[in-house]
């Protein structure tokens, strides 16, 4: 089981360079049938997680996935992807595969970074920007920011003590 795996994993964890277990586990979200504009900026923060840990949904960073979502995931389990430390999201295109992933990630009582770009002229759903009640050891983070700077806010992110727990 998951579970089992990860204590096992806990007794061979070294640190990483930033100071972070070696095997951490990213779940990224991003919009795939809610659009795919960002798609090029989701390959940067796909690159960039894959430096902190291993990236267990870089699929949805790939540019031969279609609106219509087809891909096929050779060699994950449907349970694979519950193993995850730490959920990053991109959720500055609406989508509610995100949202549904979210949820599903704050019910687990998982770690959660959500990345939204103001600079796009859409409106955060008050949802989302809620769940992050402003306290550095908040379950749920929201970081406005822009573009060029994305791998810096993730930098920073991850640097932090709590964003591994």
């Amino acid at each position: 089981t998951c579970l089992n795996r990860f204590r096992t994993q806990a007794l061979d964890w070294g640190r990483g360079q930033s100071g972070l277990p070696a095997t951490m586990r990213i779940y990224f979200c991003g919009s795939i049938r809610g659009g795919r504009q960002d798609v090029a900026l989701y390959q940067r923060i796909v690159r960039k997680l894959q430096e902190l840990g291993q990236v267990l949904t870089e699929h949805v960073s790939r540019s031969d996935i279609s609106e219509k979502g087809k891909v096929t995931l050779q060699g994950s389990s449907s349970n694979e992807w519950i193993c995850f430390t730490v959920v990053v999201a991109e959720v500055t295109q609406p989508s509610l595969g995100v949202g549904y992933e979210l949820g599903r990630a704050v019910a687990m009582r998982k770690r959660i970074l959500c990345l939204f770009r103001p600079s796009s002229g859409r409106v955060l759903s008050a949802m989302i920007r809620g769940a992050d009640d402003g306290s550095p050891n908040s379950l749920v983070q929201v970081r406005d920011y822009v573009e060029d700077e994305v791998e810096m806010v993730l930098d920073k992110y991850f640097s932090t003590p709590s964003s591994c727990i």
